[in-house]
């Protein structure tokens, strides 16, 4: 049996589609929690369209897209780069970002898609996965434990102006 899904790298052509959705995921998962003034300036800081298509024409990352019968329902960026200081590591690449839209959670989207990001971590030459994730946010701590990372520490995160704590999640790839 196939998946009621696929997955895809995304082009060029989708900056403003994967804009949405981040900007839609952002909102699904922490306008509750957040004051309105932040999430707006967050959103305004971090998901327009050429901010996404800047971030897919990065030849240091993959944006990685969740469809299901044309509907867009997932996605995953990704970056080589640096790693925060309670994770040395010689290649390490970060998971900036990791949604699947709220109606698809529990259907077995986020473990497929989490697969593809290892695969796309490994094209980039990465030998470890790293992520922060909000310490507010126990199901997606327990989501990355459930998939092998480990807690490593905490760095800052900024939602508009306020400073929030993010968990430094961490595991090996290949």
């Amino acid at each position: 049996m196939t998946a009621a899904w696929t997955i895809r790298r995304a082009t060029v052509a989708d900056a403003a589609l994967v804009a949405e959705l981040a900007a839609r995921t952002f909102e699904e998962t922490f306008a509750a929690q957040n004051r309105p003034e932040d999430m707006e300036a967050h959103r305004a800081r971090t998901y327009g369209e050429a901010l996404q298509r800047g971030e897919i024409e990065d030849p240091n990352g993959v944006t990685l897209l969740v469809e299901h019968e044309g509907e867009a329902i997932g996605y995953a960026q990704l970056r080589r780069g640096h790693a925060p200081a309670c994770f040395p590591c010689r290649a390490p690449v970060e998971i900036g970002r990791f949604y699947v839209v709220h109606g698809w959670h529990g259907r077995g989207v986020a473990q497929a898609l989490m697969a593809a990001v290892r695969a796309a971590a490994l094209t980039l030459g990465g030998t470890a996965i790293w992520l922060g994730v909000w310490e507010r946010n126990p199901r997606a701590i327990a989501f990355y434990a459930k998939c092998g990372f480990r807690d490593a520490g905490s760095q800052p995160y900024i939602v508009g102006s306020d400073v929030q704590t993010d968990r430094v999640m961490v595991c090996e790839v290949g």
